[in-house]
């Protein structure tokens, strides 16, 4: 049983806990692939990669989608209109994105503590879907994405005091759980959303927590 009033923060991954955007996102990084000139072979590769890499920036999948797998070189101009163009593919994709039951809830029976979010997604725009969507208000502690990764992220939030251990993180990739263990974070894996193949034999490997969704931590 989770002891949900012992945390002093609560860090929430995004896509895949918060949004049921995951499968958006792979449609949208083999769009991408293709808009670039990439054959289907190419494409399901970069996705592939992206699966593999659950949760790490999107700027190390385009270095890699040019290095590895278009092989040629890789420009500063190249991977701008790669994440200019991924931008717009997931921009139009998430206006209508599922959010998570319960979110709201668990807010109000977690008022004492403050919440972030933590995600591999642009940070520019997370805030700016996360105000659409009328989220922010939630997440007093800020929303914080890519270019910065999460390890670095969380050390930095640690040692300005906004992330106070002991600290729940709530993800749904391996990245996930391995950065927040780095930092000291406790851990629940969400597996209702995810898109990472293994989680099942992950988790009972590292005894996670595991919980379907926001809403079953209600009743944790």
């Amino acid at each position: 049983m989770l002891n949900l009033e012992q945390y002093h923060t609560w860090v929430f991954d995004c896509d895949g806990v918060i949004l049921n955007s995951n499968h958006l996102k792979i449609e949208a990084y083999y769009a991408t692939a293709k808009n670039f000139g990439a054959d289907d072979q190419q494409a399901q590769a970069l996705v592939d990669y992206h699966i593999k890499l659950g949760g790490i920036s999107r700027f190390v999948k385009f270095e890699y989608f040019l290095k590895h797998i278009l092989q040629r070189p890789i420009t500063h101009s190249d991977v701008e209109v790669l994440l200019q163009d991924f931008g717009r593919e997931v921009r139009e994709r998430l206006a209508n994105c599922e959010i998570a039951p319960g979110l709201w809830e668990l807010r109000e029976k977690t008022a004492s503590s403050n919440w972030l979010v933590i995600s591999g997604g642009d940070q520019a725009e997370l805030r700016t879907i996360f105000a659409e969507c009328k989220l922010s208000p939630l997440f007093d502690g800020g929303i914080f994405g890519s270019p910065d990764n999460k390890d670095g992220i969380m050390a930095r939030e640690i040692s300005r005091g906004n992330i106070r251990l002991p600290a729940l993180f709530i993800g749904d990739s391996r990245y996930d759980h391995e950065s927040s263990s780095r930092a000291g974070l406790d851990f629940v894996f969400m597996h209702g959303w995810t898109d990472f193949p293994d989680w099942q034999a992950y988790c009972t490997r590292h005894n996670i927590v595991t919980l379907p969704n926001i809403k079953a931590l209600l009743a944790a």
